[in-house]
């Protein structure tokens, strides 16, 4: 159908007393994503209908019930044919009660509406400990976009519809749905939602281990081939470590096991303290540093008092303080951080599990991202061990490089930023004290911290 044509007889009348909109593509190219997920726009517009469509986009003229809506985001047909799944799934009153309590999603510069709330799709509902939850599939539209997504509404347990508060929401592409809460003072949750046919699986609780893996506690396993897990979580002092799978034929697939959690302000006069007797005599922002060691402790899963800190090293990066520094518990294996950044904030570098045996005796490096971009460049920090003068790096596809390590332990290389590369750290006589390779960019921000080989050193 063309636009143009089937629009111009109802709106040329109108057209031409109104003040056009600047061009809306580029803007909302270039918006923000929102909260955990992406929109991407492919859409293609004739000239000569631009001024009609954006007047339809941002509502100067109110958009026909029958024009079409360009989608910008696909379904997800195995989890949406999938039958609606938990305690409440036969509560038809309450379902249809919550049909009508679900909030269009307005943001700062568009409002995403629920054109047709019949086509609202319920996929669980159910009490889980003292928490009511209810997945729904949701139509979204703004002018001509439309973008369905998966949404979360939380309540007390037995909550009416009115009483419901939406707490998450993703792509409606998502091949499942998760969602996890923990506090410090009550019991929490955790479910995962996948598609019929499928078996589902939230493991709580893991150990960094001394062979520089990481140790899951066993799972719990939903019934097999409902694709529905559901945990209730004891107290936790922290954040969780929830790991959530999904397995089909025998083929195991990770989802995101992230949770939210609520308790009490981390106590930063003990991390300052931790921080402040760690650094010694080196000169350093003692704050700054403290709140560095409470945020990677805090993703971490350890507590202040269950660990101990070592300062492998301080410089300057890109004009601002630096540091490498590693946290261990007793018997476990080390994880070591590279970071830089001031009082108001902190720019992760080096996030990577050690096995305990000759953990101290590893060089340690890490590659640069452009100074407040993502941008990888070739730029390489190696920080050698204790007595060792020199570090040799060998990148692939090309010959053997031998560092001089400063008073510090420092030095600096370029090695093009997809190439791997190892270090071996050498004492003053020569002798190999360690080797150890230099981490590829990966997002290794999220998830538990050497759960995958991007944040570990063993395969």
């Amino acid at each position: 159908m063309n636009i143009e044509t089937t629009l111009r007889d109802e709106l040329a009348g109108r057209a031409g007393a109104l003040v056009l909109p600047e061009d809306p593509w580029p803007a909302f190219e270039g918006r923000e994503k929102r909260h955990r997920r992406t929109r991407r726009a492919r859409v293609g517009v004739v000239a000569g209908a631009l001024a009609v469509l954006a007047m339809l986009q941002f509502g100067a003229v109110p958009m026909p019930g029958w024009a079409p809506g360009i989608a910008i985001a696909a379904t997800n047909g195995a989890l949406l044919d999938s039958p609606l799944r938990g305690s409440l799934a036969g509560d038809t009153a309450w379902l249809e009660g919550m049909r009508g309590a679900v909030q269009d999603m307005p943001e700062e510069t568009e409002f995403w509406r629920i054109p047709d709330r019949s086509a609202i799709r319920f996929l669980y509902a159910a009490d889980v400990g003292d928490a009511r939850l209810v997945l729904m599939y949701v139509p979204l539209r703004w002018g001509f976009l439309t973008d369905p997504q998966l949404v979360w509404y939380e309540g007390e347990a037995g909550a009416a519809p009115e009483r419901m508060t939406q707490i998450a929401n993703v792509d409606g592409t998502d091949q499942a749905a998760t969602v996890a809460m923990a506090a410090a003072d009550r019991p929490g949750y955790a479910v995962v939602v996948g598609p019929a046919g499928t078996t589902a699986a939230i493991s709580n609780g893991f150990t960094y281990g001394a062979d520089g893996r990481v140790h899951h506690n066993p799972p719990v396993t939903g019934p097999e081939g409902s694709g529905i897990a559901e945990v209730v979580l004891p107290p936790e002092p922290g954040s969780p470590g929830l790991t959530m799978t999904l397995t089909r034929d025998g083929r195991e697939t990770p989802l995101d096991g992230g949770a939210g959690w609520a308790g009490p302000s981390p106590d930063f006069a003990g991390f300052e303290a931790v921080a402040t007797a760690a650094l010694g005599d080196r000169p350093f922002d003692r704050a700054a540093f403290g709140r560095w060691v409470q945020a990677q402790a805090d993703t971490s899963g350890l507590a202040l008092g269950e660990f101990t800190l070592d300062v492998r090293w301080t410089g300057t990066i890109e004009n601002q303080e630096a540091a490498l520094f590693t946290l261990r518990r007793p018997g476990e294996g080390v994880l070591a951080f590279a970071a830089h950044g001031g009082g108001n904030g902190f720019r992760e570098d080096l996030r990577l599990l050690l096995p305990a045996d000759g953990a101290d005796r590893r060089p340690l490096g890490w590659r640069l991202r452009a100074e407040g971009a993502d941008t990888p460049t070739d730029r390489v920090i190696v920080i050698g061990p204790a007595g060792a003068t020199t570090v040799t790096v060998t990148a692939a596809g090309t010959s053997p490089v031998t560092l001089s390590l400063d008073a510090t332990g420092f030095a600096e290389t370029r090695i093009p930023p997809a190439t791997p590369a190892t270090m071996t750290a050498h004492a003053a006589d020569g002798t190999d004290l360690g080797t150890t390779p230099i981490p590829l960019f990966t997002d290794t921000s999220s998830g538990i911290l050497g759960d995958t080989p991007a944040t570990r050193v063993v395969p």
